[in-house]
């Protein structure tokens, strides 16, 4: 475990859910049933049962196209005295990396063959007049809790993202507090991160320091040979967590069959595995650079001309400003593989242009110079170029 002068992580993580609990009227966690939130789960029970403030309320927002492990663990949680269990089974929608011409799934559709029944105890309507999964948490918290102040808990760590690390250190969102975001600020309803500069070994360590009951389906994925920071339990078919379905036959047959019927595209993917989303290592022969290859596959791979639009708009910016970029091909081959995993949301994309390394090569262009930066590759390919620091344009934080 890290440690931070006199304290560990655990240690730390403890007092900020107990500063949490001393400033809102109640705290919330968000369950997704992985191991990080399994962790958040049960250090805000430990804090709870010291302040005398259980039962605490979990909210759980089933995908439909889940594990069924982790339904199983689920259901072991709503099962703990000390948990007030919020489960919802309603209609909502997300969106679908394994096809590009089926965007959605609408999860828990009338008149649909849906993955498994739904639990006799859940909330099944939607009454929040929201159907995207990000934005339902803030509407759930204002229409079920909107006269309280609301502290959600929730596993997300910095080491999983560059991106997050630059959002969870960068300035307070909450007094001192630079591990949160804000869900409704007139409403004083915030999101905190309390393991953020949590390792995933930390989270293991946790876990069987304290013999706490955990999904199985790491054990599964362990034993099938997934990288230990490669293990998700999201749902099986988000942009980030797709490489799920390539061995989710071997793992869960009847979850596999079920999903192939549900979904489109879901039994291609499973069969071509990781070559269904590579970009290829050789610039195929009928193509003179990276730029062609990808103009080419927007055209005549992305149907919806709408989506074409929003990747032609996203690449032209990036060719803009990235100008004078020393690894253009690079650049290019992640383009591609964003188009060929249909990620119009560009989460792939974005995760990447906040890599550290490239922030580093983009301060050093604005001139903000640091001794660092002079061991960066990109800094010194630069400079083995020829290329001087030149300020990059000035784009819209959405186009950008």
């Amino acid at each position: 475990m890290k440690y931070y002068q006199d304290k560990t992580v655990y240690e730390a993580a403890l007092e900020r859910i107990r500063f949490l609990y001393q400033e809102f009227d109640d705290v919330i966690v968000s369950f997704s049933g992985g191991k990080d939130s399994t962790v958040t789960l049960h250090m805000t029970l430990q804090v709870a049962r010291e302040l005398n403030r259980l039962p605490v309320k979990v909210v759980f927002l089933d995908q439909e196209a889940e594990w069924q492990t982790v339904i199983d663990y689920i259901r072991t949680v709503s099962q703990m005295p000390e948990v007030e269990m919020w489960w919802f089974q309603m209609p909502l929608k997300l969106f679908n990396s394994a096809s590009s011409d089926t965007d959605w799934l609408h999860c828990w559709e009338e008149g649909k063959q849906w993955m498994r029944p739904r639990e006799a105890n859940s909330i099944q309507v939607n009454r929040y007049n929201c159907n995207r999964f990000k934005e339902l948490f803030k509407k759930i918290s204002v229409v079920e809790w909107g006269e309280k102040r609301i502290a959600w808990v929730a596993g997300v760590r910095a080491e999983e993202s560059p991106s997050r690390l630059i959002g969870l250190t960068q300035s307070a969102t909450y007094k001192h507090v630079t591990w949160a975001q804000i869900l409704d600020k007139e409403k004083e309803h915030f999101t905190f991160y309390p393991l953020y500069d949590w390792s995933y070994t930390d989270i293991w360590a946790a876990i069987h320091k304290n013999a706490w009951p955990y999904c199985k389906i790491y054990d599964e994925q362990y034993r099938y040979g997934m990288p230990t920071k490669q293990m998700r339990v999201s749902n099986l078919h988000h942009e980030t967590s797709f490489v799920s379905l390539y061995y989710l036959q071997e793992i869960e047959k009847e979850t596999w069959e079920k999903l192939c019927k549900r979904l489109p595209g879901v039994s291609t993917l499973g069969q071509l595995k990781d070559q269904a989303y590579a970009c290829p290592e050789k610039l195929p022969f009928m193509f003179s650079s990276w730029r062609e290859y990808r103009d080419h596959l927007i055209k005549y791979l992305i149907v919806n001309e709408k989506h074409q639009e929003k990747f032609r708009r996203k690449f032209a910016s990036m060719d803009k400003k990235y100008e004078h970029f020393p690894d253009p091909d690079q650049m290019l081959r992640r383009q591609i593989k964003t188009v060929l995993t249909n990620d119009y949301h560009f989460t792939q994309l974005d995760n990447y242009l906040a890599n550290p390394i490239l922030d580093g090569w983009r301060k050093w262009m604005n001139g903000k110079w640091h001794e660092k930066q002079s061991v960066n590759p990109l800094v010194k390919l630069a400079i083995s170029k020829g290329i001087n620091p030149t300020p990059l344009p000035k784009l819209s934080q959405k186009a950008a």
